[in-house]
């Protein structure tokens, strides 16, 4: 119940923030079925990355930011996913949406979670805009063509068997 709490404060954060812009120009929800929408972003050395470029293997696409506490829960799962699962093809990918004065709390943060996944960096907020997300954290499992097969606004889990039948799909073709 207390995550669940946390959650819905999150959103309800996350939704009065994007509302006071008069939201995006161009919202492409993801859609099952459909191909995940391209951003590129940099990652956290400065690279250029494009969610296209994730072609030709199965991803996991998360969005997060350090001030959401269902998405720092969620955290180490997501590590342990990519830990078992990146030896069979699956690239996990993290995307934060913190602000850029935040960027020493997202490494820290990394750091002391050990985190060794993609990580891209959205301090604008592209993504969210782009994919009409109004709470962390959200994840899409796109497979291999880039297709969305799972999508989830709010944290995935590991007793999720929703999540887990998605992941053995896309895993294995």
């Amino acid at each position: 119940m207390r995550s669940s709490r946390r959650w819905l404060t999150c959103a309800l954060l996350v939704a009065g923030v994007a509302s006071c812009d008069g939201g995006p120009a161009r919202i492409q929800r993801p859609t099952l079925g459909q191909p995940l929408a391209n951003v590129s972003l940099e990652d956290t050395r400065g690279n250029a990355v494009a969610i296209a470029d994730l072609a030709g293997q199965p991803a996991l696409v998360n969005l997060w930011a350090t001030w959401c506490p269902p998405c720092r829960e969620e955290t180490p799962f997501l590590q342990s996913l990519h830990e078992r699962l990146s030896p069979r093809g699956l690239q996990v990918v993290g995307i934060t949406v913190d602000n850029a004065a935040a960027r020493s709390a997202v490494d820290a943060f990394l750091a002391e979670n050990g985190v060794e996944y993609l990580q891209l960096v959205d301090p604008k907020g592209v993504s969210m805009d782009l994919y009409g997300v109004i709470g962390l954290p959200a994840t899409f499992l796109i497979d291999a063509e880039g297709i969305v097969r799972f999508a989830r606004l709010g944290p995935v889990t590991e007793s999720d068997p929703e999540f887990e039948r998605a992941l053995t799909q896309v895993l294995d073709g």
